[in-house]
Formats: structure tokens, sequence, C-alpha cells
């Protein structure tokens, strides 16, 4: 869990994405940002070899941002496994460490998105 949270704070700050703002994960997660490949580039009609080309800044962010739905929705999932195989408490516990371990490397408190007084303490 720690490594999947360390990954999702890193793909936030690169793609500057706030993950405490509800709003903008709402916006992340409910659209797709990488477009269908029409055609492959690397493939051409006649026998002469393939041009590579380069994706491009705007196919990688979008990439990124797949990648960081993606991960997101991983730990949605294994939260709620979890809470639903050991409880709330050791859920509580497991991911309080994991945010005390991401502090200690470096990152912000919340910087993974998880707002742990929001977590386990509804209004």
């Amino acid at each position: 869990m720690e490594a999947l949270n360390a990954r999702i704070a890193r793909l936030a700050m690169a793609l500057n994405i706030p993950l405490q703002d509800e709003a903008a994960v709402k916006v992340l997660m409910e659209k797709s940002g990488i477009a269908e490949v029409l055609h492959e580039r690397r493939v051409q009609a006649t026998n002469q070899p393939a041009v590579h080309h380069s994706h491009g800044p705007e196919r990688r962010i979008a990439q990124q941002r797949e990648e960081l739905r993606g991960l997101l929705l991983l730990r949605y999932h294994m939260e709620a496994t979890s809470l639903n195989t050991t409880g709330l408490e050791s859920t509580r516990e497991m991911l309080l460490q994991v945010e005390e371990n991401l502090v200690r490397q470096g990152f912000k408190p919340g910087a993974d998105g998880l707002g742990m007084d929001d977590f386990f303490n509804p209004v």
C-alpha cells in the first residue's frame, strides 16, 4: 500500500492534480484522457520500414492521468476489501502507518489524496 500511495502522490504532483480537492478527483475519475489509436504509426501499408514517432507530451500526460485513475481505483478497492475483512481499526492503523512512512520519505501529509481525518472522522 505504501508503494501504491507513493506512486499516486508522485503522479498527482507531476500532473498538478490536487487530490485533496474532491472536484478535481471527480473530474479525473469521470473522463478518460487517452484517445483511441485509429492507426498504428509503427506499421505501414508498404514493405518500407516503419518510422517510430514519439508520442509527444500530450499522449504521455494522458497516459499518466489514466495510470493515476487506475491506481486510485485499485486503492479504493484495497481499502474496501480491508474494511470488509479486517475491520475499521485494523484498516485505520495500516493507513496511518503508510501515511507516516510517506511523510518520513518527504511527502506532505495527504499528498496521496487520502485524507485521514475525513476518512475516519466523517462529518
